[in-house]
């Protein structure tokens, strides 16, 4: 990652930051009343392809200690009401900004894997993560509702896996090899305006 680039995000971070602080709390507030305790959700994933940190999300569903894996159809019974809610609107990801200012992730860049994926998929993650993962990403934008599609159809946490690991990791990885070479400020902004009107062609 360049100064410059780390220079945005921390100037994207403190703004958005403030501007958004409202609606965090409000959030906040929100799961408080309606879903208890914890707010936040986090979770391990992978910064480099041997570096992990936690990633902060406002938490959208019940509390399991055996949770592993990609949410699928299995787990849609543990979404709350709340969290169904947040999740539409991508407000379960407001958290992630604290992720942005410590450096952990970009604006823009290949989501940040679970730290399995990476272990069972090492030649295609090495290749992924070479850059700095981001909030959102031209995957992200471009396979997103087709992987909602595919994972909820799943009944198990094992066809979850198995469809996650067939269908999902191979062509999201093919995006943002493709995207990569191809990164700039522009295309960059092309691809946060395209996450904020979701269904808007980023090219």
């Amino acid at each position: 990652m360049t100064p410059f680039r780390r220079l945005i995000d921390i100037l994207s971070a403190f703004v958005l930051g403030t501007v958004l602080m409202p609606l965090i709390l409000w959030v906040t507030v929100l799961l408080l009343v309606k879903e208890g305790r914890p707010i936040l959700y986090k979770a391990e994933r992978m910064k480099t392809a041997d570096k992990g940190f936690l990633l902060w999300k406002f938490r959208t569903m019940r509390p399991d200690a055996g949770d592993r894996g990609v949410s699928g159809g299995d787990k849609s019974d543990r979404i709350t009401k709340t969290g169904a809610m947040l999740r539409r609107k991508r407000l379960d990801e407001l958290p992630q900004l604290f992720n942005l200012l410590r450096g952990d992730v970009s604006l823009v860049g290949p989501r940040p894997p679970l730290r399995r994926y990476v272990e069972m998929y090492p030649s295609i993650y090495r290749e992924v993560l070479k850059s700095r993962p981001g909030i959102t990403g031209l995957a992200s934008v471009v396979f997103h509702k087709h992987e909602e599609r595919l994972l909820a159809q799943c009944r198990t946490a094992q066809e979850t896996e198995q469809v996650y690991c067939r269908r999902c990791i191979p062509r999201k990885a093919q995006i943002d090899r493709l995207y990569e070479p191809r990164r700039n400020i522009c295309t960059d902004f092309r691809v946060m305006f395209a996450t904020v009107f979701r269904g808007v062609d980023p090219h």
